[in-house]
């Protein structure tokens, strides 16, 4: 059968299967159909779950025959997000570190969820390794592209399952955002997201979370009611996570979008932390700022939010996590398979002086960073912002050393202060035996930049709740995002907001590549 994917709403997938007018299978395997013509191109899924999916399909049909309630989701295609447990398949988070190891014996909440209310997982989707990037591309998997432009990312973490999604190859997927990593990619592939409240979605699963307060999971989406319909059966507290927020009433979140109104008092802020934006990025932000003025809403300008950019919080923390999860894989056969700059990562941080104060000075200034967003939002709905600060980048980017030196260079000088030289010569010698590397660099106002994703750390520093829309595309044909962030634990807010905005842009285009 033929189903689109990127024009019916998830309800009403879930209700045809209900009233038998298409069953479980037939949506299953229109998604399997999808993924074998499309991700040829795009490389979106890491495994495909045929024989697994259609079983699970024809358990679905089996209870509706019999006439038992299937879910809110019920026969409805899922992708898994390769960071992330799906009982039965291989958890391998982009690394060949973990590409042989066994398939995972317990779905993560999230996707035990997701399945209970008649999900059908179909695979998994790619992510780069360990979630470490801006842009989709691991040495287990390769490159994943971007519907709009094959030649451009679809973005990071969660790119593959942005990509599956804005080609229509299925209706609903999973991600996950520890400093942008659900709006990053919904911004560049056209697709409204959320990145939930921190503790919203549990991440309680037996082993602990990756990314300690800074990552959350949350369903993805091509359109803003779809994801408040998939987050309304995730929400709600788990025992495993200390920090999950208690239940909210039945299909709250989805009410929110439903009855959206205009809000009041917005405010907007073109850079957040006055640094260099992309002109035509600003420019298109801008536009669908002012079309939510023309519909009724108050503009605020308030620009910078913040005195010292966020983004260096967030490095400190990411460094710490990603050195505890690489670092004992040294001296093993899998050592020389990571991505060359996750283990330079990882030997920055084993080489860093007093780490652990650093930890605590980078916790210090996440506060100044919550305190200054919490000033931003008071007396205003939600803060607009573009997602991105420059255009989307190339996924194809063979770099020298000496290039990423002259790129990287204000980073390095705060990532290595308190390195000793010999130690940072010694990994530039490392990286110049396996170079050239693949860098992935967007533009901001045509110079290449390594920071051209580097809007969206603040709210996970803060763990409020913060989306993005599309609000129009580039000259050249890319989309471009708006971020929404709100105040904290008003999700629905957020998702109301976002919903207005899809109305007054009015923006309903499809990628060039999909089904």
């Amino acid at each position: 059968m033929t189903v689109d994917f990127r024009r019916t709403p998830l309800a009403a997938l879930a209700a045809d299967v209900a009233a038998r007018r298409v069953s479980s299978r037939e949506l299953t395997q229109a998604a399997l159909d999808n993924i074998a013509a499309v991700d040829p191109q795009l490389n979106a899924f890491t495994v495909v779950d045929t024989d697994g999916a259609l079983a699970a399909a024809d358990a679905i049909d089996d209870r509706v025959a019999r006439g038992e309630n299937v879910g809110p989701l019920g026969g409805v295609p899922l992708a898994v997000k390769d960071l992330e447990h799906a009982r039965g398949l291989r958890t391998s988070f982009g690394s060949a570190a973990h590409a042989g190891d066994p398939p995972a014996e317990r779905d993560s909440v999230q996707v035990a969820r997701l399945r209970a209310a008649g999900c059908v997982v179909v695979g998994k989707t790619n992510a780069p390794e360990l979630g470490m990037r801006g842009e989709t591309d691991n040495r287990t998997f390769g490159i994943t592209r971007n519907p709009w432009n094959l030649d451009r990312t679809p973005g990071g973490s969660s790119g593959g399952s942005a990509a599956a999604l804005a080609a229509g190859v299925v209706p609903l997927a999973t991600g996950s955002d520890g400093g942008g990593s659900i709006r990053i990619p919904s911004a560049v592939t056209g697709l409204s997201g959320l990145k939930p409240s921190y503790g919203r979605v549990p991440a309680g699963d037996v082993e602990p979370q990756g990314w300690h307060l800074l990552s959350c999971r949350g369903p993805m989406a091509r359109r803003i009611a779809d994801v408040a319909y998939a987050l309304d059966v995730v929400v709600g507290p788990h025992p495993y996570d200390r920090h999950s927020l208690p239940a909210l009433p039945p299909g709250t979140l989805g009410r929110a979008v439903a009855e959206r109104e205009v809000p009041a008092r917005v405010a907007w802020s073109p850079t957040l932390d006055g640094g260099e934006t992309d002109a035509e990025v600003v420019a298109v932000c801008e536009a669908a700022v002012r079309a939510l003025e023309k519909a009724g809403a108050e503009i605020v300008t308030i620009d910078p939010v913040f005195t010292e950019p966020p983004g260096p919080v967030v490095a400190t923390l990411v460094q710490t996590y990603i050195r505890r999860s690489v670092a004992p894989y040294r001296d093993t056969p899998f050592w020389g398979e990571f991505d060359p700059l996750v283990v330079v990562a990882t030997e920055l941080a084993a080489a860093t002086k007093d780490s652990a104060v650093d930890v605590v000075r980078a916790l210090d200034a996440g506060h100044a960073v919550n305190r200054q967003l919490a000033d931003a939002l008071d007396g205003v709905d939600v803060l607009l912002c573009p997602a991105t600060r420059g255009q989307t980048a190339v996924c194809d980017n063979p770099t020298t050393v000496d290039e990423l030196l002259a790129l990287f260079a204000p980073l390095l000088a705060d990532a290595t202060a308190n390195v000793d030289a010999s130690v940072f010569e010694s990994l530039l010698g490392y990286l110049r035996s396996v170079e050239p590397l693949n860098v992935p660099l967007g533009t901001i106002n045509g110079a290449p930049s390594v920071e051209w994703y580097s809007m969206t750390q603040a709210a996970n520093i803060a763990g409020v709740p913060a989306g993005s829309v599309c609000a129009g595309f580039t000259d050249d044909g890319m989309p471009v995002g708006l971020q929404v962030i709100g105040r904290h634990h008003d999700d629905a807010g957020v998702l109301a907001a976002i919903g207005v905005l899809e109305d007054v842009v009015d923006i309903d285009a499809v990628a060039p590549v999909g089904v």
